[in-house]
């Protein structure tokens, strides 16, 4: 996949060509947008490398903002942000700054700008090569908390429910689905069910996430013949240990704890 950033501006000006002109001549693309979420998703796709110029007009485009959190939280983008001190903290009150790659106080150094760009776009190489985990779960706290475990060594992309999880699996095809097993309005049961009934999704590895330790929830878990389950209280290392068995001998009966 060629490298590519996705440049988020409000009109245009001579310091945004130069700085695309300065990518190009480092072999990276650069997709142009308005603040416009219907034109930022539709250019997201490739791009893992987001960068907003931001202005006045993000006070009225908090959409806009909730946008791009999503997809730095949900799909890993790595957001840059280049502003005024105001315009920053603007962002930051909708963006955490934890979700914020790097940020750029103007007047800004175009070539620093080309230069971290390169770098992140050029790292994404490395990251595509990663097993690719598809993790779904109502709990945003635990979502968090797993992506910030499983990061570290593999492609993380998070969904907070079943029907986001069924439109990702729509357009991309991960290593392995860690699905929360009790989810309101579409439980985990429901999920697999339409995963497994579609011939391009079928064969894509699914785990089980639950909270119930009981016989019974145990027996209807493994009723459904998911490629495993794991228990939401086990421990970091565990948890980790795990889903790395896992990719290494690809057994389901071997992930049941």
């Amino acid at each position: 996949m060629a490298d590519k950033v996705l440049l988020i501006e409000h009109g245009t000006n001579l310091a945004t060509n130069v700085l695309i002109a300065a990518l190009a001549e480092a072999g990276v693309g650069v997709a142009k947008v308005e603040p416009s979420v219907e034109q930022i998703r539709a250019e997201k796709d490739g791009a893992d490398v987001l960068l907003l110029f931001a202005g006045d007009y993000l006070s009225e485009a908090p959409e806009v903002l909730i946008c791009l959190k999503d997809l730095c939280f949900g799909e890993e983008k790595a957001l840059c942000v280049a502003g005024s001190g105001k315009e920053l903290a603007e962002v930051e009150r909708i963006i955490p700054k934890r979700l914020i790659e790097q940020e750029f106080i103007r007047p800004v150094d175009i070539k620093g700008i080309a230069a971290k760009l390169s770098t992140l776009a050029g790292s994404d190489r490395s990251r595509e090569q990663k097993k690719h985990i598809l993790l779904v779960d109502d709990d945003v706290m635990f979502l968090q908390m797993m992506q910030s475990w499983l990061g570290k060594k593999y492609r993380v992309t998070a969904v907070k429910s079943g029907m986001q999880a069924i439109t990702y699996i729509a357009a991309h095809t991960p290593d392995l689905i860690l699905l929360d097993y009790d989810m309101p309005i579409t439980p985990g049961t429901q999920v697999l069910e339409m995963i497994r009934s579609e011939p391009s999704s079928a064969s894509i590895p699914v785990i089980f996430l639950t909270g119930k330790t009981d016989r019974e929830s145990m027996t209807n878990v493994v009723r459904l013949r998911p490629d495993g389950y794991l228990l939401k209280l086990m421990g970091k290392e565990k948890i980790l240990s795990s889903v790395e068995h896992f990719f290494e001998t690809r057994k389901w009966e071997n992930v049941y704890m």
